[in-house]
C-alpha cells in the first residue's frame, strides 16, 4: 500500500462519481473513478466517506467503514482470494467527524457476475468454461467462510469474474468489502452469505445456482442447507 501521498492530497484528487454518495449510518459514502494521466498507470477507484462509521466490540468507538474494508483487502489475499489491490487508506477527524478515503486499483479485464449473465456470456464461452467459473466462485466463497470470514453483502454485483477463452482459464474476485468481518459462528456466517447470494444472484438461473451450491458443499461440507 502506497503512503507517499498524504491524506489531503488524496482527498483533493477528484474524479467522476461511479457510485453517488449514499446517506447511510448517519453519514455519506460514495466512489469515484480516477483515470490515469499516462498509459503506464492504473485506473483507480476512490471510496470517500464522511461520518460513515461502524462500532463493534473490538472498536466500541466509531471507525469509518472503509477501515473494515481496508482490513479485508489486506487479509483476504492471504487466503488466496482475489480482491482489488489496496493503494491507499487514510482517515482523519474534522470537527469530530471521521473523513476517510480508500483507494484501490481497478480489476482489469473483470466484469461483475451480474453483467456476466446480463450480457449472456455463458452462451459465448461454452458450457465447460462456464461450469469451471461456477466452481471457482464456489471454491472462493468456501475458502472465505472456512477461514471465519463473512462478506455480509454477498450479491452477484460484488463478485467479479474474468475468463480467458484461449487459455481456458477463469478468475474470480470479491469487491465491496466494507461490511466484511470475522465471525465466531462460522457456519452461521456461511449460511447467511449463501442465502443472501441466492436472493441477490440476479439473472443466474436455478440450474446454475444448484451447480454452484453443490460444489460449494463439496468444498465446505460442514455447512448444510
Amino acid at each position: 500500500m502506497s503512503s507517499v501521498q498524504s491524506f489531503e492530497s488524496w482527498w483533493n484528487t477528484i474524479g467522476s462519481w461511479v457510485e453517488q454518495p449514499n446517506e447511510r449510518r448517519g453519514g455519506k459514502s460514495g466512489v469515484q473513478i480516477l483515470h490515469p494521466k499516462s498509459s503506464d498507470k492504473s485506473t483507480l477507484y476512490s471510496k470517500r466517506q464522511i461520518g460513515h462509521d461502524f462500532r463493534s466490540l473490538r472498536y466500541p468507538g466509531a471507525r469509518p467503514t472503509a477501515f473494515r474494508e481496508k482490513q479485508a483487502l489486506e487479509r483476504l489475499p492471504q487466503l488466496g482470494i482475489n480482491v482489488p489491490e489496496l493503494v491507499y487508506y487514510g482517515a482523519e477527524k474534522k470537527a469530530g467527524v471521521w473523513h476517510a478515503i480508500l483507494v484501490t486499483k481497478a480489476l482489469d479485464g473483470f466484469i461483475s457476475l451480474d453483467d456476466w449473465y446480463k450480457q449472456n456470456i455463458p452462451s459465448q464461452v461454452g458450457q465447460q468454461l462456464h461450469l469451471k467459473l461456477l466452481k471457482a466462485i464456489a471454491s472462493m466463497l468456501a475458502r472465505l467462510h472456512k477461514a471465519g470470514w463473512q462478506h455480509n453483502c454477498c450479491y452477484s454485483n460484488h463478485i467479479f469474474v474474468r475468463v480467458d477463452v484461449d487459455n481456458q482459464s477463469v478468475d474470480c474476485a470479491l469487491l465491496d468489502l466494507e461490511k466484511a468481518r470475522r465471525r465466531w459462528a462460522g457456519k452461521r456466517a456461511a449460511k447467511s452469505d449463501m442465502k443472501q447470494l441466492k436472493r441477490h444472484r440476479g439473472l443466474m438461473p436455478n440450474s446454475d445456482w444448484e451447480l454452484l451450491l453443490s460444489h460449494y458443499q463439496q468444498c465446505n461440507s460442514k455447512v448444510t442447507f
